[in-house]
């Protein structure tokens, strides 16, 4: 099983840009507002240098103490107040720009096509629009503060020791390559533990919601204990890919504190030769050692942040990934008035053998086509791609923009009937909600808006959750209308009222059916019977039972059958 795609560095960065469009001046704000906040934070250190220096001279007084001890107040607290603003206005545009990607990644799901989905895995995108998008917003009270506020502070605390005497900022530079040693060793590492770790969470999410949705029939075949190693053998995966990462995080700290030390160590020699050569002041190599001890936790956290934001940015890519997948009416399809036109299509799933084989097929406006054969013949396929929620690999689609599609498996979506209903057609009044109910023929039934259906309310049967489901297609007003074996209530005491609630949504609109009953095509205006992939008849119900081929085999097999 193939994943989604995953966005590279490039992809990524350039749809963060786009999403930040119209916050891109605030962005700028913040970065003054951080530098300004961070310059007035160095006042502290260079006081504390100055008393000193004052005090080793013997010149320093009690109005020189009060002096330095107001201005170091003044300075923390119009610091603090500045840093806290920059780590306000820069959570703000972080979590409005999340905001717009968590509804692009939302919005573009809904129009994947049905068979990418399912070969990622159902998982697989769910892992994304839930898992990932936690990880990314859970980042920000540890990424953002940093890339606020500390890499403003290691610029301008560098900038600050160099100021004060060169050869400080020099010995504190012979560390760098310490950290940069680190680093490098961590982009090798980290991002590939972590999109491992993302991977087999993606995987985890797959068993479970396969032993969820499958509910019934783990429980019938006694698959419990097997659905449980499963999810068990997964989440041990999860598991170790976790430790893996714990570990790399712990390597980090260590070469961290290496060069921590190291740092310390360097200005503690050059500020003792520079003292004892009379060539910088006690006052200002306690400055330096300021300076010093006041980047390196910026540095180590800003070190330390990577690990976070290794994990965010992997996260970031994963979401990213699916906004920029083609959507299902990218290639190969097209839109017409209210007709319908498949020139050449052909389907396969996945590297598997061709479903549809170079299907050919023109629904004039207005008709109703039904399509039947035997399981397997490639019906639910074509459907789907007159739909549109297949791709087709060869060929091209016509179809109305108004395009929707009932299948057998309809669902109800838990909260009330009329939001059930309001999906389809928002603006729709209870009037006529009313009305759409009446005409799919649930009225009797299901006749109070505010009543609490799918989990955790009212219980539908199947027959009234595709009643409901009629009634959303009327409300949709949709130009062409697929059924895809959306009244298969065969021998329930429903089957006929179903069949008049689909007549009913079907008047006056271009329509597929794809008949479980062959009693609805011969209701239809025309009947394509499919075998291997191919349509080999076709014609009107009479026409077709008259040539003695397949459909007439068929249908007297239904006949038959019928009590």
């Amino acid at each position: 099983m193939s994943g989604l795609p995953v966005a590279n560095g490039r992809e990524t960065v350039g749809e963060v840009w786009r999403l930040s469009r119209g916050y891109r001046l605030r962005l700028a704000a913040t970065g003054v507002l951080g530098i300004l906040s961070t310059g007035v934070d160095l006042v502290v250190p260079w006081a504390i240098g100055f008393l000193v220096d004052r005090v080793q001279a013997g010149t320093a007084d009690l109005a020189t103490v009060l002096t330095v001890t107001v201005v170091m107040a003044l300075a923390a607290v119009l610091g603090s107040a500045g840093t806290a603003l920059t780590i306000v206005l820069a959570t703000r545009v972080y979590h409005a720009v999340l905001a717009a990607l968590r509804e692009r990644l939302v919005g573009h799901a809904m129009t994947l096509p049905q068979h990418l989905v399912e070969r990622a895995g159902t998982g697989d995108l769910i892992s994304r629009s839930s898992d990932d998008v936690t990880a990314v917003a859970d980042a920000a009270p540890a990424v953002i503060p940093v890339l606020t506020v500390t890499a403003f502070t290691i610029v301008v605390s560098l900038g600050g020791l160099a100021a004060l005497e060169w050869p400080y900022a020099a010995a504190f530079a012979v560390v760098l390559p310490v950290y940069v040693l680190a680093v490098r060793w961590y982009l090798r590492t980290g991002p590939g533990v972590y999109r491992a770790e993302r991977t087999a969470m993606s995987a985890r999410a797959q068993q479970i919601l396969e032993s969820q949705r499958g509910h019934a029939t783990v429980l019938g075949f006694g698959l419990a204990e097997r659905r449980h190693r499963a999810v068990m053998t997964d989440s041990w995966r999860v598991a170790r890919q976790s430790l893996r990462a714990r570990t790399v995080l712990s390597m980090l700290n260590g070469r961290l504190n290496l060069g921590e030390c190291l740092s310390l160590a360097a200005v503690l020699v050059v500020g003792f030769v520079l003292v004892d050569h009379g060539a910088s002041t006690v006052g200002g190599a306690t400055t330096a050692m300021l300076l010093v001890l006041r980047l390196l936790g910026p540095v180590n956290q800003l070190l330390l942040v990577v690990d976070t934001l290794q994990s965010a940015l992997a996260s970031l890519s994963r979401m990213i990934g699916v906004v920029i997948t083609i959507p299902f009416d990218a290639p190969g399809a097209q839109t017409a008035s209210t007709a319908v036109r498949l020139d050449g299509i052909s389907f396969r799933y996945g590297e598997g053998p061709r479903v549809l084989d170079d299907v050919t097929l023109d629904i004039p406006s207005g008709q109703h086509v039904a399509v039947v054969g035997v399981s397997g013949a490639g019906k639910t396929t074509l459907a789907g791609v007159v739909a549109g929620t297949h791709l087709p690999e060869a060929g091209t689609v016509t179809r109305p923009g108004r395009t929707a599609m009932i299948t057998q498996e309809v669902h109800v979506f838990a909260g009330s009937l009329r939001d059930n209903l309001t999906l389809a057609a928002p603006a729709a009044t209870d009037h006529d909600l009313l009305a759409a109910l009446e005409a799919a023929g649930a009225a009797s039934i299901l006749d109070r808006l505010d009543t609490q259906v799918g989990a955790g309310g009212q219980p539908l049967t199947d027959a009234q959750a595709q009643q409901l489901a009629l009634a959303r297609l009327l409300l949709t007003d949709a130009d062409l209308v697929i059924l895809d074996e959306a009244t298969a209530e065969a021998g329930s005491a429903y089957a006929g009222q179903l069949d008049r609630a689909a007549d009913a949504v079907l008047a006056g609109r271009t329509a597929v059916v794809v008949a479980h009953r062959l009693s609805q095509a011969a209701a239809c205006d025309r009947i394509l019977v499919m075998e291997h992939g191919r349509i080999i008849e076709a014609g009107t119900h009479e026409e077709l039972v008259d040539a003695g081929g397949v459909y007439a085999g068929l249908w007297t097999a239904w006949e038959a059958a019928q009590p």
